[in-house]
């Protein structure tokens, strides 16, 4: 690394502005640059010196040897001029007149040594990492690339660099004015025992929604359309879940086959709404289109989630492009092997960000608070997460993302979900995150699935899962809320494919259907895909009311996936990550079919009776003790004799469970200081093909039932089922779930 010596030197031969015009250089007078600030990092609009309005840019580069900013016009024209001022490695200053709408991104200039891990080329323009909003879209011709990418030795190509401008072919950041203080706004702060998560995809959710006008289908403007948000209001979900939003790049693989990555886990922008998605335009609107968004959705009662991708970026491997980070300061920003050429890679997507970094850390911290505090939103997914919490090699709970986490005032308060693994050694990490953090579950996923294809040995498994997970969770004070139980989430089948398809059918991919897991826990009926047997049709939207009616009566965070709830297919594909198509949009037409309509129905009146009832959404777990003389308990087990199971009978094959909750016996008290109590409620879970009869427990735990949900039934009744006095045997259909309240 140059001294700071010689990095001065450096910018000072370089302090004249350039002028840019169809890719020749030429020295002319260029805007002043004043020394300004080096925090807050990126490009700020403010008032400067003598109130002159202007924007400070401020860019950390560790190793660089000098910084340009370039300046783009209407026209595409490129203005350059040097940040001459450095502090604490971070290059900044203050350029009068600049405003907002602005396009911009720096030139880094160092050592081109990718033996070292030195990847600096000032013939690509890098997008400044804080950019607050994008103009334009990645697609990756060789311009791009810091190395000649069709070098013939493609062994040593990264090795080789390319002295092509890329300019004319990346988009830019914008300035953008940060004048929203959410007075007007009311965040609805929904309790974790109380949520509901319904994960969606930004375009897919209203590309083809009727109710939503066409200009603004696809778009955050869509999500916030009335039309939408009704759906969701009448569905009872507390919560949206988007797939990613930051800026994203599509992979080069994908373009070459005429694909683009739909899901848009491959961020390149950690600020910037991302551009595709916007109605109103791309110079700076996007980021005021996704708060009238979000304020649309928190006026409904309804929080945000955005799933982030922190943990690697679209630059890809050492074979892949120079876009933001690799060419600011490559071994700054990635974790890189012993052979500096080569990337650490525990995502599976070429490269892994260096979070025990300092500025990396910030970078990601930084991201973070800005999201929640100026863009509205009030928690997180966090995509292989294990990734970042990785120290030097081993994924460390007490490593320093988890830790800064823990302590930062904003982020401690906001919803921290972890998808707990990653593809490197030691990365699945279910149950291991700290208090604070809740967990994708796919352990509940697996189980579910097994149990109702009856492909688990014994009911032990589904036992856990339906009781909040304590075998997992019950440590260092954490709650059943911190599993979020899910069937199906956008990695894989949706629920009517899980119901429909035995195999992936991935060719659209154009990977020879080698993509996608081919563990997909699945059972089709009995036949491959759609078929035209009602019998079977009917068979698959029985087990479509079992599974979600298992989710929804499950102990911990139930998480849907957008058109679940209304039959949505992608024709067998379980990777559908590249397919922004009729595969993956969401059909609102099959809600005018009375079999998915009444699908819906069900599963907004299993939400509605979820938040009626606390004993479905407890705060504690379960302690299966006595806690009064008549020796009811707040949970007990049940076999179709309707005796208690023992030891052996959680070992024995079995096809039926029977579950019952006390209303009694529920820890905590309201928000008035009194005890909570409600209605006791017995689940009768039956997978076998065949009925079974099931004799109802009696006193203490009742004296007699009604019958609140039968999954076997296509349409269920609103008002309570005829009172069943204890002691009687009820014959469950094959493969339903009964739901029994207790009528004392």
């Amino acid at each position: 690394m140059s001294s700071a010596a010689e990095q001065e030197a450096v910018a000072a031969e370089h302090a004249t502005p350039e002028a840019v015009v169809n890719g020749v250089s030429r020295k002319v007078p260029g805007p002043p640059v004043w020394p300004g600030a080096s925090t807050p990092l990126g490009a700020r609009f403010r008032v400067g010196p003598d109130g002159v309005a202007g924007t400070n840019f401020a860019l950390w580069a560790g190793g660089a040897e000098a910084v340009e900013l370039c300046l783009f016009d209407e026209a595409g024209r490129e203005t350059r001029a040097r940040l001459t001022e450095l502090t604490h490695e971070i290059w900044h200053g203050f350029v009068p007149g600049i405003m907002p709408g602005q396009r911009y991104g720096y030139r880094v200039h160092g050592r081109w040594d990718p033996w070292t891990g030195g990847r600096w080329n000032p013939a690509k323009l890098l997008l400044d990492p804080y950019a607050r909003a994008v103009d334009g879209e990645f697609l990756l011709p060789p311009e791009v690339y810091g190395h000649v990418r069709d070098w013939p030795q493609q062994q040593v190509a990264d090795t080789v660099r390319d002295e092509r401008d890329s300019a004319p072919h990346v988009p830019k950041g914008v300035v953008v004015h940060d004048d929203d203080d959410w007075a007007d706004d009311r965040r609805p702060k929904t309790p974790w025992a109380d949520s509901v998560i319904y994960e969606l995809h930004v375009r897919g959710f209203t590309r083809r929604h009727p109710g939503v006008p066409e200009e603004l289908r696809g778009t955050y403007a869509g999500l916030a359309h009335p039309a939408a948000v009704e759906h969701l209001v009448r569905l009872g979900v507390t919560a949206v879940e988007l797939l990613p939003v930051h800026q994203f790049a599509h992979e080069d693989h994908l373009l070459r086959r005429g694909l683009k990555n739909y899901w848009g886990y491959n961020s390149i922008g950690y600020f910037a709404p991302h551009a595709a998605y916007a109605a109103s335009g791309t110079t700076g609107q996007q980021v005021g289109e996704f708060k009238r968004m979000v304020r649309a959705l928190h006026a409904a009662g309804i929080e945000v989630i955005l799933d982030v991708v922190y943990n690697h970026t679209a630059e890809a491997g050492e074979l892949g492009p120079t876009l933001s980070l690799k060419g600011i300061d490559n071994r700054g920003y990635y974790r890189l092997q012993s052979d500096a050429r080569r990337y650490a890679d525990y995502t599976g997507c070429g490269n892994t960000l260096q979070v025990v970094q300092p500025h990396v850390l910030r970078l990601i911290t930084d991201s973070l608070r800005y999201w929640v505090t100026e863009m509205g939103v009030d928690g997180f997914r966090f995509d292989l997460a294990a990734a970042l919490a990785r120290s030097m090699h081993d994924v460390d709970m007490l490593s320093p993302f988890l830790a800064v986490i823990a302590q930062d005032p904003v982020l401690r308060r906001v919803k921290l979900i972890a998808e707990p693994w990653d593809v490197g050694s030691g990365g699945y990490q279910v149950g291991a995150f700290p208090p604070l953090w809740t967990e994708w579950n796919d352990r509940y996923r697996d189980a579910a699935r097994d149990f109702w294809r009856q492909a688990l040995p014994d009911v032990r498994e589904m036992g856990y899962r339906l009781s909040g997970s304590s075998d997992l969770y019950a440590w260092g004070g954490r709650r059943p809320y911190a599993s979020v139980n899910f069937v199906t989430a956008h990695d894989g089948f949706t629920l009517r494919d899980l119901v429909s398809y035995e195999r992936k059918h991935n060719e659209a991919n154009g990977e020879g259907n080698r993509d996608g897991t081919n563990d997909n826990r699945s059972w089709n009926a009995g036949t491959e895909g759609a078929t035209a047997d009602e019998d079977v049709q009917a068979l698959r939207r029985r087990q479509l009311r079992n599974l979600l009616t298992t989710l929804l009566l499950s102990t911990g965070v139930p998480m849907l996936v957008a058109g679940d709830e209304f039959g949505r297919t992608q024709q067998g594909n379980n990777n559908a990550y590249c397919q922004d198509n009729e595969i993956s949009w969401v059909d609102w037409g099959l809600l005018e079919e009375p079999g998915w309509r009444a699908l819906f129905e069900l599963t907004a009146r299993l939400i509605a009776l979820r938040h009626r009832h606390p004993v479905l959404r407890r705060r504690a777990f379960f302690s299966g003790r006595a806690h009064s003389a008549d020796g009811l308990r707040d949970l007990a087990w049940f076999t179709e004799r309707g005796t208690e199971m023992t030891e052996a009978d959680w070992y024995a094959p079995a096809a039926t469970l029977g579950m019952y909750l006390s209303g009694r016996d529920i820890p905590g008290r309201d928000e008035r200081g009194a005890p909570i109590t409600d209605d006791s409620f017995l689940a009768v879970l039956h997978a076998g093909e065949r009925p079974v009869d099931f004799v109802l427990p009696g006193p203490p735990w009742a004296q007699r039932y009604e019958v609140v949900v039968d999954t076997s039934r296509e349409e269920q009744d609103e008002a309570p089922g005829v009172a069943l006095p204890a002691g009687t045997t009820v014959t469950v259909p094959g493969r339903a779930v009964l739901l029994l309240r207790v009528a004392e």
